[in-house]
C-alpha cells in the first residue's frame, strides 16, 4: 500500500524506506557507500557532520584524512561544513537518485560552513 505523506502526496520508495529506518542503518548505509572510494586524492582532511532532521533524527560524521574515510555516529567540532537532510534524502544522495547540486539548490540538502569542501564530498557520490 502506498503512504501519503502531510501533504498528501504519495512517498516515494526510498521515503517509505527511509522511514522505516533506523539511524545506525543510515549510518550504516553511508559506511557501506564510501568503503570502497578511493580518497587518496584529497589532500588534508576534510570533515563534515551530517544532520539527519525527520525520523529518524541524529548525528554523525564523515571524516577523509591520510587516504582514508571514517564515518563514525557523533558529533564533529573541528569540521568543514554541516550537512542537513532528512535521512529520505540522504539515502537518494547515496544511492544516486539524487543529485546533490540540485538538493541543495531545491533545499533538500543544506550547508552550514565551507561549500568548497562540501562540493569535494559530493564528487565521491557520482
Amino acid at each position: 500500500m502506498i503512504k501519503l505523506n502531510k501533504d498528501n502526496l504519495y512517498l516515494t520508495e526510498e521515503e517509505i524506506m527511509a522511514a522505516a529506518m533506523t539511524y545506525e542503518q543510515v549510518v550504516e548505509a553511508f559506511r557501506e557507500r564510501f568503503k570502497n572510494t578511493d580518497v587518496s586524492s584529497v589532500v588534508g582532511t576534510l570533515a563534515f557532520q551530517i544532520n539527519i532532521v525527520g525520523k529518524p533524527e541524529g548525528i554523525f560524521y564523515v571524516e577523509i584524512k591520510d587516504g582514508q574515510i571514517h564515518i563514525e555516529p557523533y558529533e564533529y567540532y573541528d569540521r568543514n561544513a554541516i550537512l542537513i537532510a532528512s535521512a529520505a534524502n540522504l539515502i537518494k544522495l547515496i544511492n544516486g537518485k539524487l543529485d546533490p547540486v540540485l538538493a541543495f539548490t531545491t533545499g533538500k540538502l543544506k550547508v552550514d560552513g565551507d561549500i568548497g569542501a562540501a562540493l569535494e564530498l559530493i564528487k565521491f557520490l557520482k
